[in-house]
């Protein structure tokens, strides 16, 4: 069986790629992780993505070992590889159960050496560190918020890179400011310029729906805006790993980033996941 080689929250959310993972995340999971090809046509269909480009993203996805082809009695369909489903359900705590780390828990550091000879394997570490939020302290030395410890440890075994690392919990001893601290481990004008990137698109949208009087009227508008604000904000709690409020610059745009995903959550994930159970029926 193919290894599946991206995490979701590496696909870019632009792309009909990342909006096939979100389908399998959010719908496919009650069904054992399948879906048929008519929904997943459907449902992109609904999404403003024609069926060629939907099954040519379908098809990458199977390559990387993401999906596998299964019929469930005559109806042909994909399933999410076992490998997915945990990758997956590993991201529902961090995308949905986040939490900030406090200013006395501490950090994770990774300190990682590869030989020049697996050079390969050395950039793999570096993205699978990257992906996973981790700030650089200097050349081989990642950090992260300590409550993150057991995410990294699950993330380097599955990507079979545990071998080239040590992983320690430690205590920031000095006296510096924390906030300059951190903005020399993170890059947070960039971070910063995400959170505001994800406001300005689904600030309007979210408003919309607050006006509405019964959004379950219009399951199928609610689903064609409730998935591309998931998949949005997919990355951004890898991005920003949960960093200290005491250790961010104040009024940290990130909380009215994270209110407004609370909020598309709280509006529109029933009446979308009514809509996909209709489509899934007919």
């Amino acid at each position: 069986m193919t290894t599946a080689r991206a995490e979701p929250e590496e696909i870019d959310a632009a792309t009909p790629r990342a909006l096939i993972v979100s389908l399998f995340g959010l719908y496919a999971r009650e069904r054992a992780g399948w879906l048929s090809i008519a929904t997943i046509v459907r449902l992109m269909g609904d999404l403003g993505v024609d069926e060629q480009a939907t099954r040519s993203a379908v098809f990458r996805l199977k390559k990387r070992g993401w999906l596998e082809p299964q019929k469930e009695g005559r109806v042909a369909g994909y399933r999410a590889s076992a490998e997915a489903l945990a990758i997956l359900e590993e991201g529902d705590d961090r995308i949905y159960g986040r939490r900030r780390a406090t200013a006395d828990e501490g950090w994770v550091l990774v300190v990682f050496s590869v030989p020049e000879s697996e050079r390969d394997k050395r950039h793999r570490l570096r993205s699978t560190l990257t992906r996973l939020g981790l700030g650089t302290i200097g050349p081989g030395t990642w950090v992260a918020p300590a409550n993150l410890a057991d995410a990294v440890l699950a993330a380097l075994d599955r990507a079979g890179l545990r071998g080239f690392t040590d992983v320690f919990r430690a205590a920031h001893l000095s006296d510096a400011d924390p906030r300059g601290t951190v903005a020399a481990w993170w890059d947070l004008e960039a971070l910063e310029a995400t959170y505001a990137d994800y406001l300005r698109r689904f600030s309007g949208v979210a408003a919309r729906w607050e006006a509405d009087a019964d959004p379950d009227e219009h399951r199928d508008r609610a689903f064609a805006d409730y998935v591309p604000a998931i998949t949005a904000w997919r990355r951004l709690p890898y991005l920003d790993p949960g960093l200290s409020l005491a250790a961010l610059p104040e009024q940290w745009i990130g909380l009215r980033a994270e209110e407004l995903f609370a909020r598309f959550r709280t509006l529109l994930a029933e009446p979308a996941a009514r809509y996909v159970r209709l489509v899934q029926e007919s």
